[in-house]
Formats: structure tokens, C-alpha cells, sequence
């Protein structure tokens, strides 16, 4: 399976925020902070109502090896512990802190120290790291690869949605961080090369990062990728960094690379550094009904609501409201959302750019198809989620979807093909688990 350049889309940059460093969102009455921020099994709490916290204790974990623990984004109290509804819809239980404004640091906060690769994935675990790009997984886990697997290091620094800049910020902003980050895995690890890939449409990004290698002497390249969505998708981001090819049903590692986010790698740097967890995000604020679009450094559980507010409110009345960037979003109704570690967008919209197009029949057209980077048939597997064909979607692949968005952008009929493509996937996934049910019965 082959990925092409010649594929994707090209959506408007609307990158209004390049040139803005992240400010600091501070003084927020109180944070809300879910026990499931990543991939794998939620935490359970591990403090209770009346508990005085300070910036960056744990207040929850497991002994699940999928998961990473959760810490307090400010110091304050707790007040509540419940559940509630996360921006996809998912019932999680959540800690509220309600802040004294002080943004005390916990005295248990102290420089990691390491040994061996397996301590140092236990450093990872502890301070929370999970992918930054948004797939929410735990680095700790990400990093767990068989000796000799992997020989290089590829990080995304692409950004390719529309309207976010928070990875190019990072790599303008905090440089040195990035490449102290880069080094580090690659030295714990034993990887022996590294590519940063960035799109070539920011320059400045590319340029503080190759002027901080070359003061260093270092061998880390830094490749400008060609400008287009999904540009940034993990098998994409491979095959432009490294002419290789992640095999059908395969990770990474099946082709020698470990793909981290920039901004996980900055953090990682940082973290050695302080030993201080993952405890704030940097999330791009954006689209026409936002007042002063800008980037912010949120603590982690802060709502929307506090984060809109800081960007100067609405100029006009949104009606859409997407937390992440536009094609990979998800819709929210309210502002009553919080901010997780995996969002690093919050993006409004007036009636214009909201108005979505009036889905009409398949024209056949076939532009689906051209533009899919995973080479698929979108309209085919929408054919099929909706007669409920399980075969017909598995033999479509439908499981290799990367749920990017190219082909919902160029289908001229507004065909919601993403949406029937995630409904397809569910109906896959129950049919394999239904035949694993039944061969585990004949036993």
C-alpha cells in the first residue's frame, strides 16, 4: 500500500495565529479534570472531596499499563468528583478543583532520575505524557519498542489542519526544547537518526529548527514537507520523511519509526529538566466568530468557556463551536466542555463558514477516491455501512481509514462519507468479535 503526495486535499491555512507566541491562561476559578485523557484504561481517583492539591500531584491512576496518570493543573481543593460528558460524547468520571489562585507546585515535584531504558519509561509514565497530536496514546507505551526495531525517529511538526499553530509555535518558541527532546530519545533509545517534518509553509519554523541543529552539530535533519491535509497522519508523515512504507495492518515499527508530536517531545525535554507533569496545553483559539483569535497555555480541565473568554469572547454569534481543528474536530453544543491534553484547538464559527453543503446523491464523480491518501473507496464503504455489510466494508478495508476528512472536503454532493466510514467500522468490529465469540464456543 502505497502513499502518495499526489493525494489529499488543500484546504485554506487560515493560520491567523503563526506569529502569535502562547499566552498564559491564569486565574481560572476552577479546573475539571477527566480520568480518561488518553488511549487505553481511565484512572480512578485517587484523592477525595475536602483534599487540598497542589500543581502537578497525581490525583488519579491505574495499574493498567495502557493508561498515564492524571495531575492537578492548579492548587486548590476538591470539590467535586463526578461524572461527565467529554467533547466525543464518552461518560468519564472527572476531579473538580476549585483554585485558591496561588498555582502552587507540589513539593513532591523533583528532577527524574534514571538508569536504564526501563526506568526512564517509567519516568515517561509518570509524567502523564500522552501523544500531543491528538491521538491521546501513552508515550510510555509508544516508546516500549523491541531492541534493534526501530532505527529512526520521526517527529511531527506538519500541522497540517487548517487554523492551528500550536506545533509551530513550539518549534519557533521553544527550539532548544525540541532538539533536547529529539536527542534524548534517540540517545536513551538507541535510535540512529532523526527527521523533523514540517510543512513548507512555515518557514520560520523550519529555519529556527535547522539553525539550532547546525550551532549544535547534530545529524538530526529537518525535512519541508509538500503543503497539503493530511500531510500530518502518522503513515503520510512517514512515507514524505522517509520513503518508507508502514505495511496494511501495520505500526510504525514495521517500517524502523517511532512518530512523536513535537510539542510531546518539547514537554519531554522539559520534564527531564523539572521533573514538573503534564499539566497545561497549548491550544490555538480561532475562526470568524472568535474576537481576538490567539494562542493559550490552558491548564488541563480549564472549560471553554474561561478559554473563549480570554480570546475576547464572540464578535459574532457562532454556530459552530469545534473543539481541534476543522476536519478531525469534534462539534460541541456548548462551551460547558474542558480541555484535555489532547486538544490543541478551539475554534468558532458564524453562520457563513458554518453553513454546511446540501448532501444530494452520489454523482459517481470518483473524487473521493483520488484523493484518499490510504487508498480506499469511500463511497463504496459508505454504500456499505448503510446496508449494514460487514464483508463488503472488511473487504473494503474500511479499518485503514484514517478518518482524516479528504473525501466529506471534495465530495461536490456533501456526502457526510466520514461519518458512515466510523458507523462502517463498528459494524466490522462487532461482526469479528461475534466470529471470535463463535470459534471460542466450538473451542
Amino acid at each position: 500500500m502505497g502513499i502518495f503526495n499526489s493525494r489529499g486535499v488543500k484546504p485554506a491555512h487560515r493560520k491567523h495565529t503563526d506569529n502569535q507566541k502562547a499566552v498564559r491562561l491564569e486565574n481560572v476559578a476552577s479546573v475539571t479534570i477527566p480520568m480518561r485523557q488518553h488511549i487505553g484504561a481511565p484512572c480512578t481517583p485517587t484523592v477525595k472531596v475536602g483534599d487540598v492539591v497542589a500543581v502537578g500531584q497525581v490525583i488519579g491512576d491505574t495499574e493498567a499499563f495502557m493508561s498515564a496518570p492524571i495531575h492537578a493543573s492548579v492548587s486548590g481543593t476538591v470539590s467535586k468528583i463526578a461524572e461527565i460528558r467529554l467533547a466525543n460524547g464518552e461518560k468519564v468520571s472527572a476531579v473538580t478543583i476549585k483554585s485558591d489562585g496561588e498555582m502552587r507546585l507540589y513539593e513532591g515535584v523533583e528532577k527524574p532520575q534514571y538508569n536504564s531504558v526501563e526506568e526512564f519509561l517509567k519516568c515517561v509514565r509518570s509524567s502523564g505524557l500522552v501523544g500531543l497530536g491528538g491521538a491521546g496514546f501513552p508515550t510510555h507505551v509508544k516508546l516500549k519498542v523491541p531492541q534493534g526495531k526501530v532505527d529512526t525517529l520521526v517527529i511531527n511538526a506538519a500541522e497540517c489542519e487548517p487554523y492551528i499553530t500550536t506545533d509551530n509555535r513550539e518549534c519557533i518558541d521553544n527550539t532548544a526544547d525540541v532538539i533536547d527532546g529529539v536527542e534524548l530519545v534517540c540517545k536513551v533509545l538507541d535510535i540512529k537518526s532523526a527527521v523533523i517534518g514540517v510543512e513548507d509553509n512555515k518557514p520560520q519554523a523550519i529555519n529556527a529548527l535547522r539553525t539550532e541543529i547546525s550551532n549544535r552539530k547534530s545529524n538530526i535533519v529537518v525535512k519541508a514537507l509538500k503543503s497539503k491535509y493530511p500531510q500530518g497522519a502518522e503513515k503520510v508523515l512517514i512515507h514524505s520523511a522517509t520513503g518508507r512504507v508502514v505495511p496494511m495492518g501495520g505500526l510504525p515499527m514495521d517500517a524502523g519509526c517511532i512518530v512523536m508530536n513535537v510539542a510531546s517531545v518539547a514537554f519531554l525535554a522539559r520534564y527531564m529538566r523539572t521533573g514538573k507533569p503534564l499539566v497545561t496545553r497549548t491550544v490555538t483559539v480561532d475562526g470568524s466568530a472568535i474576537a481576538n483569535p490567539n494562542n493559550f497555555r490552558v491548564p488541563i480541565g480549564a472549560f471553554m468557556q474561561d478559554v473563549v473568554n480570554a480570546a475576547g469572547g464572540f464578535v459574532k454569534e457562532p454556530k459552530k463551536i469545534i473543539l481541534g481543528g476543522p476536519m478531525m474536530g469534534n462539534s460541541v453544543s456548548s462551551l460547558d466542555y474542558v480541555i484535555t491534553k489532547t486538544n490543541n484547538a478551539l475554534l468558532a464559527f458564524d453562520e457563513k463558514d458554518a453553513k454546511p453543503k446540501k448532501e444530494t446523491a452520489c454523482i459517481r464523480c470518483g473524487r473521493c477516491v483520488s484523493v484518499c491518501p490510504m487508498k480506499l473507496m469511500p463511497a463504496s464503504l459508505e454504500k456499505y455501512q448503510r446496508c449494514g455489510d460487514a464483508e463488503g466494508l472488511e473487504n473494503g478495508a474500511v479499518l485503514n481509514c484514517i478518518e482524516c476528512g479528504c473525501c466529506s472536503f471534495t465530495c461536490p454532493a456533501g456526502r457526510q462519507l466520514v461519518q458512515s466510514i466510523r458507523l462502517g467500522k463498528t459494524i466490522v468490529r462487532t461482526a469479528q468479535a461475534e466470529r471470535k465469540k463463535k470459534e471460542e464456543a466450538k473451542g
